[in-house]
């Protein structure tokens, strides 16, 4: 299975109640099995590098992920929830981690039942078992920031996104293109005069401009976080930690 594309939900419609619904319906009602399929749709990618991380190679990891969530929504998902762990982001990695237990118990048995050791694929290299035919302890070998630096990649991604589609849709594409690089950092070889020649505008229009972009984008990037956040929780909170792990703090 390919990895979900961005829905129309990336646009900002997501509402900051999306979670909330989530977890005060329990999954009972078609709308909180919609927002949990979206939710599920919209953060596909942090869990499928937290499963390459772990040592599985990438077809295996793309299996797995589609396995994962196609039990979470089969199941409904979501009855171990609790407030104290509200956010989707802490939901979801707890989650994965049983569903890894699961797996390993598995395969553990797989190899008892067959009543040989497994042998090594790697015979000439004696680096030992071939990657991804073992799953490694998550609590260990991939420490939990991991994925929540998966996570917050996720939610710069979703938002520069949105924020493409909504210049996009008001006829500014080659505005978004060309004043992109000072939302990303990726201006050495730039100018802000230049970019102003290629838009037919000032060079003051142009720093306006980009201003207003950071701010558009620091909306949404808020926006996103606060969807998959219980109702009271502190966004600006998880917003800081989010910045944190980006950043290596």
């Amino acid at each position: 299975m390919n990895t979900p594309a961005i829905s129309a939900a990336a646009s900002g419609a997501f509402g900051p109640t999306r979670w909330t619904l989530v977890l005060a319906a329990r999954g009972a009602t078609p709308e909180a099995r919609a927002a949990l399929g979206e939710l599920c749709a919209a953060y596909w990618t942090p869990v499928f590098r937290f499963l390459r991380r772990e040592g599985r190679d990438e077809d295996a990891a793309r299996e797995l992920t589609q396995e994962f969530f196609a039990r979470l929504l089969a199941r409904g998902g979501v009855a171990g929830a609790a407030p104290e762990r509200g956010r989707f982001r802490s939901f979801l990695l707890g989650a994965v981690k049983h569903f890894l237990g699961d797996l390993r118990d598995r395969e553990n048995a797989a190899k008892r039942g067959s009543g040989i050791a497994p042998e090594s694929l790697d015979h000439d290299t004696g680096q030992g078992t071939a990657p991804g035919s073992q799953v490694a302890d998550p609590a260990s070998d991939v420490p939990d920031r991991v994925f929540d630096r998966e996570w917050a990649l996720a939610i710069m991604a979703r938002s520069l996104g949105a924020l493409e589609a909504e210049f996009a849709a008001t006829g500014r594409a080659a505005h978004f293109t060309a004043l992109k690089p000072w939302l990303v950092g990726d201006t050495a070889a730039l100018s802000q005069a230049a970019a102003a020649t290629a838009l037919g505008m000032s060079e003051g229009a142009v720093k306006v401009a980009i201003h207003r972009l950071r701010r558009r984008f620091r909306e949404l990037v808020r926006a996103e976080v606060a969807q998959t956040l219980p109702a009271g929780d502190d966004l600006d909170a998880e917003l800081r930690y989010l910045i944190e792990v980006l950043t290596g703090g």
